[in-house]
């Protein structure tokens, strides 16, 4: 019975996740993604007008964080991962995780598919076709790859980060 109604629970939580706007899902989430104090990762839905709304989320960030200078490579890479999560995987719902670790900045995007990514090396398609995603993402981040979790994956990428230190 108490099985029974925490799945209730679970999905009276994704219907209403789904119900919420682009505007309102980045209201709610917008201070919360950048808080290093609380290292989750934020529930979108997956639906193709989530890829602007973690775009923004990401970039405000990257602000947040005076990392200008990852401004561009973090909205469109952010971008390829959250668009082949909601294109491939099929679930309901995506995560999204900003962390910052020395010298690196890492953006993940999680789903519910346990199919691990992979790169077409075949001859380069005309820009407007498909496929050319992961492609993007090796070329601009430092790092990227794919983890298995005990319910579906992690994408993610990093990008090295200068640290400045204050002289005294």
């Amino acid at each position: 019975m108490v099985a029974e109604a925490s799945w209730i629970d679970v999905q009276g939580a994704l219907a209403a996740l789904e119900r919420l706007s682009s505007e309102e899902l980045e209201e709610m989430y917008c201070g919360r993604l950048g808080d290093q104090s609380v290292p989750d990762e934020v529930r979108l839905p997956s639906r193709p007008e989530t890829g602007p709304v973690a775009r923004r989320l990401v970039l405000s960030v990257l602000e947040a964080w005076d990392l200008h200078q990852h401004l561009e490579a973090g909205e469109l890479l952010t971008s390829e991962l959250v668009s082949n999560a909601v294109r491939h995987a099929a679930g309901r719902t995506i995560g999204l995780q900003v962390v910052r670790k020395p010298g690196w900045l890492r953006v993940e995007v999680r789903d519910s598919s346990r199919a691990l990514p992979c790169m077409i090396l075949a001859e380069s398609k005309p820009a407007n076709e498909r496929g050319r995603g992961l492609r993007v993402v090796d070329d601009l981040a430092d790092r990227w790859g794919a983890d298995l979790l005990p319910r579906g994956k992690g994408v993610w990428f990093e990008l090295k980060v200068r640290e400045f230190r204050e002289r005294h």
